[in-house]
């Protein structure tokens, strides 16, 4: 199985690595690797794998990063099922 991937950097994850405190939640959390510790601090590895889940925010102490949950391309196409609807993520792209 292939990782999911967005349309390259359009995913709204953000980290402020200055505020990170290296307690390495985020990494073990993640569902798709997105990030990594490196020199003691989170590091976006992949953002294009991110699908905005928002695990990561969750569970981090310092509040170092960001999403908009539910605002990808994979929550268009879900809600598109759903509703019947032509998906729309707002990204630019065709999701």
């Amino acid at each position: 199985m292939t990782t999911p991937r967005y349309i390259e950097n359009v995913a709204s994850l953000k980290l402020d690595e200055e505020r990170c405190i290296g307690c390495d939640l985020c990494p073990a959390v993640c569902p798709h690797g997105v990030l990594v510790m490196k020199e003691s601090k989170a590091h976006v590895a992949d953002l294009n794998a991110c699908i905005e889940c928002g695990a990561c925010v969750i569970n981090c102490p310092v509040e170092a990063l960001t999403v908009k949950k539910g605002v990808g391309c994979a929550s268009a196409i879900i809600n598109g099922w759903l509703t019947g609807e032509e998906p729309n993520c707002e990204c630019g792209g065709s999701c």
